[in-house]
């Protein structure tokens, strides 16, 4: 308040010096009438109200009114009136004059409430924008302060929150937000507003069930921006705890999806090679005088069954560990060409006088992964490939460059995929519907292999064209530090 009265101080006198320029103009250099000098002085006085409000305009009037009679209204240089006329002019100059000025600082006023608030308004828009973008209720509780301080323009922000008796604060005046005055706030109805320690508290509320407060430090916000403020931060609190609530149920279903997949999975897959062995195990008991060539066929059939369960208790354990995040990846620079190499060397196996045809240009960057990890994504795309289609049919490995990644590719000659299983591949333990009784296989080869991509910060898809292949398609970062490149 004191700061400002030096300021006041100068809009007076430059308001006397206003009258005393008009008065001296009229006087010595450009001669008029009465009506004119009149006329000038509302003008002038209308414009200091509008600029500097109404105490500056009446102190203005009155003293446009003494010079007006002193210098201009008859017996000029007293500040008597000979006319009774004069005396009717002279108060419908000061009436006209202090009217005008009430007048026009009203329109200022109103102006300036206007302009206000829309700044309110605006400001509430982008806090509700940015209460939107959090869906975590932790998340948001922790912002809301922060949004508050940064959006506002305030020192300090503090919410309380009853059901958690726990408070959340952001600005360097946070400290001044007590405790006790925001647990007394939220139990209010309406906004505290206290001019004289800048802070005003608003209740939280939805409908009359209080949630908490909300403090702020600073410069004092309107009633109607504090309730809103109020307002907003209750539907935000509840959405958020809405949406945590939906992801949580949503979490149970898909549990519970994963259960019975998981069950149906190990009905069928493992009670398949389980069948095997045991048929294999009770033949060579029963007729232990079996020719060689007997027993080496239901020993080969044990061996294989064997092997097949377990894989299929490794790929389990491995989507586990995938899952969990319990892995960690050793990155590293290499050329695509080692890892292609490699896997290929390793799917030699199965994929026996299959024709796989490599398509690798010689100048293609290195890429940064764990040479082991996407070794076994390509080991399970041609894996994948490989029991998708006919014995003859080649596979295609190729590789290009699409900054910043490096995307490497399978394509097989299979029965294609249909549009409606596109994204459904990926999942945990499908297969597709015509060929899950054809192929044996765990369904989780193709979501190992997208959760290892993913780890490395890239991506995995497929495209598919029925009766004619698909071709899988993953991302790696290219490392422009190994000094690779086109």
């Amino acid at each position: 308040m004191w700061e400002r009265l030096p300021i006041r101080a100068l809009r007076y006198l430059a308001a006397l010096a206003i009258v005393a320029a008009i008065t001296f103009f009229y006087r010595n250099v450009l001669p008029v009438n009465q009506t004119t000098v009149a006329l000038t002085l509302l003008l002038a006085i209308l414009t200091v109200s509008t600029v500097w409000g109404l105490r500056v305009s009446v102190c203005m009037s009155v003293a446009a009114m003494l010079a007006f009679n002193y210098f201009f209204l008859p017996p000029v240089g007293k500040f008597t009136i000979a006319d009774p006329q004069n005396w009717v002019a002279l108060i419908a100059f000061l009436g006209t004059a202090l009217v005008a000025s009430q007048l026009a600082t009203r329109v200022r006023y109103e102006a300036e409430s206007a302009q206000r608030r829309g700044r309110e308004v605006e400001r509430l828009y982008s806090f509700s924008q940015q209460l939107l973008v959090e869906g975590n209720v932790i998340q948001l509780l922790n912002a809301i302060p922060n949004h508050i301080v940064e959006i506002f323009e305030v020192g300090a922000a503090a919410l309380f929150l009853l059901n958690k008796n726990k408070f959340y604060r952001s600005g360097s005046g946070a400290a001044h937000l007590d405790d006790e005055e925001l647990r007394n706030a939220a139990n209010r109805e309406e906004p505290i507003l206290d001019a004289e320690r800048s802070l005003s508290f608003v209740p939280v509320r939805i409908g009359v069930q209080p949630l908490g407060s909300i403090g702020i430090s600073g410069p004092i916000l309107s009633r109607k921006t504090l309730e809103a403020l109020g307002t907003l931060v209750a539907i935000a609190a509840e959405r958020a705890r809405a949406v945590e609530r939906l992801s949580k149920a949503e979490a149970v279903r898909e549990g519970e999806q994963l259960r019975s997949a998981l069950l149906d999975s190990i009905t069928h897959d493992l009670r398949t090679p389980l069948t095997s062995i045991k048929a294999s195990v009770t033949s060579l008991l029963n007729e232990p005088a079996r020719e060689d060539t007997g027993r080496r066929e239901l020993l080969t059939i044990i061996d294989e069954e064997a092997d097949r369960l377990n894989q299929l208790v490794g790929d389990a354990a491995e989507m586990a560990r995938l899952d969990a995040g319990e892995f960690e990846l050793k990155l590293e620079s290499h050329p695509i060409s080692e890892v292609v190499e490699a896997a290929l060397a390793q799917s030699r196996p199965f994929l026996g006088a299959r024709p796989v045809n490599v398509s690798l240009a010689a100048d293609l960057p290195p890429v940064r992964a764990d040479f082991s990890r996407i070794k076994d994504v390509l080991v399970r795309l041609i894996e994948n490939a490989d029991a998708y289609s006919l014995k003859e049919a080649p596979i295609t490995i190729s590789a290009e460059v699409s900054e910043p990644w490096l995307v490497i590719s399978v394509a097989d000659r299979g029965p294609g995929i249909e549009d409606m299983e596109m994204g459904l591949i990926f999942d945990k333990f499908y297969r597709g519907k015509d060929q899950r009784f054809l192929v044996q296989g765990t369904g989780m080869g193709l979501p190992i292999a997208k959760a290892i991509v993913e780890a490395h910060g890239g991506t995995i898809g497929v495209t598919s064209q029925l009766g004619h292949g698909s071709v899988f398609s993953f991302t790696l970062p290219i490392d422009r530090g190994a000094g690779g490149g086109r």
